[in-house]
């Protein structure tokens, strides 16, 4: 048994619990199609200081055996045992995450923990960016850098991408929070970049393996515009480079808002004629910015 602390500030009792089991835990919990992160965290608002092991009690012993045959060959084969669990209600858990409408209940990571408690701030937008909007994108991030926030991202093609890869540059920290479980690359082009960040900075997912890899890939989607959400909760403020009306980055910036996080637009979004999302977000309290001297007014004394 592995000893984890929790945080009994609530009046709750500290508890010797194994995080493999846990882990065993919230991955059946997943089975069902009908879960969703928003089932999950109603579940545990339900009943508090309760942990994933013990909602599974009915559970057939047989089942659980198999998915614990499956996380093992995972970790063994795809991870090489290196994966950390964050369980909500342990000292681990970043307390800005309860912040989120729904909170999620417990994640994987690779790397170094410690970065969660770093300045941090989200810069993300369009997979197809424009290549003005790289430009920008990297532009911020080396300021970024230099007044030394960390940078999180979500490792998608685009503004992501480039956001990871000029912190690193440039000497920074940066976080990944994937769409994927930690074993999965997307995508397939950033395997390294993916890997890299997993050994020398901080990646996280809350994504379950196991529903993961037994599902329609279409269904898989959903779990994408899910962790733009764990993305605006962990840090200050969200960044939007560029975007389209469609783009997935418009669900971080709901979250950011209902999180009570900055959201900064770049002005260069109000001046493409062909989308009308800015305006409605600058209506709603989101910060309209030409540069990053705008942006440092709201973050620097």
């Amino acid at each position: 048994m592995i000893q984890l602390q929790f945080d009994t500030s609530d009046g709750s009792f500290e508890r010797a619990i194994s995080p493999f089991q846990e882990m065993i835990a919230y991955e059946i919990l997943w089975k069902e199609r009908n879960t969703t992160f928003k089932k999950l965290a109603e579940t545990f608002q339900k009943n508090s200081n309760i942990l994933p092991s013990e909602l599974i009690y009915n559970e057939d012993k047989k089942n659980i055996q198999i998915i614990k045959r499956n996380i093992l060959d995972i970790l063994t084969k795809k991870l090489e045992n290196n994966l950390g669990i964050v369980i909500k209600g342990t000292i681990d858990y970043p307390a800005k995450l309860k912040d989120a409408k729904y909170p999620i209940e417990l994640f994987y990571y690779q790397g170094n923990l410690e970065l969660l408690n770093t300045r941090s701030v989200s810069v993300v937008g369009a997979r197809k960016v424009s290549e003005e909007g790289r430009k920008r994108a990297a532009r911020l991030v080396k300021y970024f850098v230099e007044d030394d926030f960390t940078i999180v991202s979500g490792l998608a093609e685009g503004v992501d991408t480039v956001s990871h890869q000029t912190a690193i540059k440039y000497g920074g920290r940066t976080i990944g929070v994937i769409g994927t479980p930690l074993s999965s690359f997307y995508p397939r082009e950033n395997k390294l970049l993916q890997e890299f960040i997993s050994k020398n900075h901080l990646l996280i997912s809350q994504v379950p393996f196991i529903r993961y890899e037994n599902q329609d890939y279409r269904m898989n989607r959903l779990f994408f515009p899910e962790r733009n959400v764990t993305m605006s909760a962990i840090t200050e403020a969200t960044v939007i480079v560029e975007a389209s009306d469609t783009s997935g980055t418009l669900i971080q910036a709901r979250a950011a808002l209902q999180q009570k996080r900055k959201l900064f637009i770049l002005d260069s979004c109000f001046k493409n004629p062909s989308i009308s999302w800015p305006s409605k977000y600058e209506k709603k309290g989101a910060i309209r910015v030409r540069d990053y001297e705008d942006i440092k007014q709201h973050l620097l004394p």
